[in-house]
């Protein structure tokens, strides 16, 4: 991307943000900034290739190894910006065989290059480092290293990092808005175990002391905190899936005395991509596969390399979110996860503070796979009961430009957002266009919230920026006043946003009515004695009747 047009995008997120941090209440830090901003250091230089090249040392939780980053000189510059989090150290950083001083403040490392930057050549630098990586408290939410046994005593460990940030076991450049092109991935471990990375397997390498290196290459772009390594005493089985783009990989490592439970609950996975291609277009990453791997937490949406520790349940751990009995119907990790792979994994961010974009479409996904295989009815039921979920405590949308999420309702008030969006365009083959159309689009890509709110106004021909104000950037749910007297409905919205305009459906004697208010007082006669109306459930608002 060309420098003017970076410096515009940042400029235009931060002006657009209507909450500031002050409004938040909460403070923010210089390495926030460092973190979650674009800095001059990281803005002229692209991301081309990494091969992160490292050994694990189960016994004492050590890791060793370096980084190659090749990249792209964008603009003349000797400085360049690289994160590593502590306790993790560098030990060196060298281009063409010259080592490099580094400057480091807290979790930003600053490398002073000594060869000439020509803009358009194309560059690298060697990052060494070791340590003791952060050990995740309560992963995946509290990221890092996962350093666990299975029942038979053997190492079983992983990594997650999703919003802390990959930089928390690897040196990268750690932000979202650049994705490395493609990627190799070299991890060293006992020769008991096995590594499984993103990607395809390329070469397993036997050392003489009793270590194996498996070698992974990532053909696709990736977002950084989606690359993964997962060591343990696997199993593997697969299958060919014949979907949109031609015959697809299909891979499943699993801990070997969970292969039986595996090769059962795993047979969700053809049916995930088979309903997923259907609403969203073809699979992202035909060319890296789609692996599901047993892992010692929950789960997560590392790219062609889902992690998976549902425990082999239907639901959520074998619960019910939504307290209708359709999520018991499925995996909630296998298909929630999964979704993942077209939004977050092909369809990125650009700042944390749009993390919307990844869990309000993937929480959507959940009631898009029961409406393939069950029906709208009990998508709509599954979706609806998920708003019990929803906490209105801040606004989905957080603070730019300091590695700032917004409120967890990005899950399932931002689903029931696009239900509601589902039912305002009522038509729902435009509805499925749109989606394969959003990930035709910014396939591969990283964007913003804008882009986002752009692409659905000018497709559905309907203008949604008051919608999105209200679900994204306020906490309220809409309230439709009503009065009935003499065959005369009267009625306007409350609780909402300036000039918000959402049409809505109403249910009166049983009988619907359409309906566009909006903050001012509109009339409506109608053929009915009845002073009750119901807002249609599939719409995220509510109603209060006045006398």
């Amino acid at each position: 991307m060309k420098i003017y047009k970076i410096l515009y995008l940042l400029f235009f997120l931060i002006s657009f943000n209507n909450f500031s941090l002050k409004a938040q209440n909460q403070n923010f830090t210089r390495q926030d900034t460092l973190r979650g901003s674009i800095t001059k250091e990281r803005i002229w230089w692209d991301l081309k290739y990494y091969h992160l090249d490292i050994q694990i040392f189960p016994k004492t939780k050590f890791i060793k190894g370096k980084n190659t980053i090749k990249y792209k000189v964008l603009k003349p510059h000797n400085v360049l910006q690289i994160d590593l989090q502590s306790p993790l150290k560098i030990t060196n950083i060298k281009q063409n065989n010259k080592e490099l001083k580094v400057i480091s403040e807290g979790n930003a490392h600053f490398v002073n290059l000594i060869d000439e930057q020509k803009v358009g050549s194309v560059n690298s630098v060697v990052v060494y480092y070791e340590g003791n990586p952060k050990e995740a408290k309560n992963a995946p939410w509290d990221g890092g290293f996962s350093w666990k046994k299975d029942k038979n005593g053997n190492d079983f460990i992983a990594t997650s990092c999703q919003g802390l940030g990959a930089s928390v076991w690897w040196p990268n450049k750690d932000h979202m808005y650049d994705e490395v092109e493609s990627m190799d991935i070299s991890v060293r471990v006992p020769s008991h175990l096995m590594n499984i990375s993103n990607g395809n397997l390329v070469e397993t390498e036997k050392h003489k002391d009793n270590t194996t290196t498996y070698h992974w290459a990532v053909k696709n772009p990736i977002n950084n905190y989606g690359v993964n390594l997962n060591i343990g005493d696997f199993v593997h089985f697969s299958e060919k899936y014949k979907g949109k783009g031609g015959l697809l990989d299909m891979d499943y490592y699993v801990i070997s005395y969970n292969l039986d439970k595996a090769k059962k609950q795993f047979k969700q996975a053809p049916k995930m991509m088979k309903a997923f291609e259907h609403w969203f277009g073809k699979y992202p990453f035909y060319e890296d596969g789609f692996k599901l791997v047993e892992v010692p937490y929950l789960g997560m949406e590392h790219q062609s390399s889902v992690t998976y520790g549902n425990k082999f349940k239907n639901g959520y751990l074998g619960r019910d979110l939504s307290g209708t009995g359709w999520g018991l119907k499925f995996d909630f990790i296998i298909i929630h996860e999964s979704g993942h792979e077209w939004f977050a994994n092909n369809i990125t961010y650009k700042d944390a503070a749009d993390m919307w974009i990844h869990e309000s479409f993937t929480a959507y996904s959940e009631n898009l796979y029961l409406n393939y295989y069950y029906g709208k009815k009990a998508a709509s039921e599954y979706v609806i009961g998920t708003r019990r979920n929803i906490k209105n405590d801040k606004p989905i949308i957080g603070n730019y430009g300091v590695n700032n999420s917004g409120s967890g309702d990005m899950y399932y008030k931002g689903a029931n957002m696009l239900h509601t969006i589902r039912h305002l365009i009522n038509n729902d083959r435009k509805w499925r266009k749109i989606l394969q159309g959003l990930n035709k689009t910014f396939w591969h890509k990283t964007v913003t919230t804008q882009q986002i709110e752009k692409y659905l106004s000018k497709k559905s021909k309907i203008d949604l920026s008051k919608v999105f104000d209200q679900y994204l950037r306020d906490i309220r749910i809409p309230e439709l006043m009503y009065h009935i007297e003499n065959n005369t409905l009267k009625y306007k919205w409350n609780n909402v946003v300036d000039g918000f305009n959402m049409s809505v459906k109403i249910h009166i004697n049983d009988k619907a009515v359409n309906l566009k208010p909006t903050t001012s007082w509109k009339t409506k006669k109608l053929k009915t004695t009845n002073n009750y109306l119901k807002i249609d459930i599939n719409y995220f608002a509510t109603a209060k009747k006045i006398e």
